[in-house]
Order: structure tokens, then sequence, then C-alpha cells
């Protein structure tokens, strides 16, 4: 009868460390965040102080849309290219580890050195302008990180997170891929499919999981883009992570701090809900 018990009572406190952890390190202090930005910092009472002073704030618009366009344009090309790197890779062809390993290196590198890299290439005296000189393509260093091209901001931002995390989709994509049974596969060629037509009806479908998963994790960290940002723009490329600091480290508010991170996890949790419910794996559907 106790072993029974304790049997019953083993999952339970398996989950219990993780449980734990989610609770002190993620659910607190988001409860936390989310009371601070309702909190009146003159009265010490709850009220919308904070976020009308977030909705006013100058540069309230701008980082909203720069966020928006700034995921817009970086989470599909990130699933594009790495679901061809995935199928590349599935593919088996010679030198196909190299390969992988070769994409999978930019997962080690932090968000501020990613920015820093491309720093050295977008700068007025770096590697791009230092490379177009030599060819004779310019007659003296074009500056491209300034207040008057906004386009090449937001590009070096872009190229910049596409370059570094574009291998954690192709991983998890890669995954999926590998769960598909090649039984599937086989018969989409036996009946005449091609390449194209068995990628849209047959590999795509069996891989909802998988983009779901890729899609999730790639939108939250997108919305929370913030290290790429200052370093390439500062200022220049206003975005909610790092309207947040500013208000935090500079303006010495917390409260409209944590209204801004208080709209980052609602809009992310918005994404998240929306990506469960479109792509959510049919019945009888292969989990990829």
């Amino acid at each position: 009868m106790v072993r029974s018990s304790r049997a019953a009572w083993a999952p339970y406190l398996l989950v219990l460390p993780t449980l734990v952890f989610l609770g002190v390190f993620i659910v607190y202090p988001m409860v936390q965040a989310f009371v601070l930005g309702l909190t009146d910092p003159d009265t010490g009472r709850l009220g919308a102080a904070p976020v009308r002073q977030m909705i006013s704030d100058l540069h309230f618009v701008p980082a909203v849309r720069d966020t928006i366009v700034f995921t817009a344009i970086a989470i599909p090309l990130q699933l594009a290219l790495g679901l061809a790197m995935a199928m590349l890779v599935q593919t088996r062809f010679a030198g196909h580890g190299i390969f992988l390993y070769l994409c999978a290196v930019p997962i080690g590198i932090s968000d501020l050195a990613a920015g820093l890299i491309w720093l050295s290439i977008f700068t007025e005296r770096g590697y791009l302008n230092a490379l177009l000189f030599a060819a004779g393509r310019v007659a003296q260093p074009a500056p491209y990180l300034t207040y008057d091209q906004p386009g090449w901001l937001l590009a070096a931002v872009v190229l910049t997170e596409v370059w570094r995390a574009t291998a954690i989709v192709m991983l998890i994509l890669l995954g999926g891929l590998q769960l598909i049974p090649r039984d599937y596969l086989e018969t989409a060629h036996v009946f005449g499919a091609g390449p194209w037509r068995t990628l849209r009806h047959v590999t795509l479908p069996l891989l909802r999981a998988s983009l779901q998963t890729a899609l999730i994790i790639r939108t939250i960290l997108a919305f929370e883009v913030f290290a790429p940002v200052m370093m390439l723009t500062g200022r220049l490329l206003p975005v909610l992570a790092g309207e947040s600091y500013l208000w935090y480290s500079l303006y010495r508010n917390p409260h409209v701090a944590a209204a801004y991170g208080t709209l980052m996890l609602l809009v992310s949790g918005a994404a998240t809900w929306t990506y469960l419910r479109v792509l959510r794996p049919r019945p009888g559907e292969v989990a990829g």
C-alpha cells in the first residue's frame, strides 16, 4: 500500500523542481512586472498612469512599428533559410556534417558579440566599405548606420539576427524532418509528385509541430531583440525592448519600463496563441 502510494506521487515529485523553477524565475517576475506596470508611482495604487505615460512617449509608436517590421521581415527569412538548410542536410550529401557544424557556429555567439561583428562590417570604416573601395565601386566610404539611412539600419539588424539565429530554426526543422517516415516521401514519388508538390503537400503538413515550435521561439525572441539594435543603431532604431531598458536605466522609471515589458509579453502571448491555433497538428498527422 505504501509502495503504491509512493508510485502515485512519483510523477508529481519529478516535475516539482521544474515547477518551482518556473514559478520563482518566470511566473513571479511576470506577475511582478504586470503589477509594477499598472501601479501609479505617485500614489502606489493600481492605475493606468504608467501605461498612459508609455503611450504618450515620443518613441512609443516608432518602437512598436520598428519591432513589428523587424519581426515581419526576420521571421519569414529565418524560416525559409532554416528549412532550406535543414532539407539540404537531410539529403546527406558529401560533407553535410561539416556544413551542419559551420551553420551551427553562430548559435554559440551572444547577441552582443553578433552586433559587434556586424558593426565592424557596416561601420563607415568597416569591411563592407573597404571591400567596395578596393573593388573601385565607391570613391569614399559610405555611412550606412546613420539617421538618414533608416533602411540600412533595419537591414543591418535583420542581417545580424538572421545570421545569428537561423541555425536554431534549422536544427528544430531538421529534427522534424528526421521524424517523417520515408514511406510518405516514397509514396509521393511513386505517384509522380515533384519536389515542389512533395514539399507543399507532404513535407510541410508533417512539419506542423516543428514549424510551430520554431515560430514560437523565434517570434518571442524577435519581439525582445535588444543587444544587436543597441550595438548597431543606438536609439536611431527604437524597439520595445530598447525602450524598456532606457526607461529603467536612463530615466529611472521602472513603472514605464514594466509597462513596455508587459506589452511585449502580451504581444508574444498573442502570437504564440495564434501559432498554436493555426499550426496545430491535425488528427492522423505525424508529429514532426
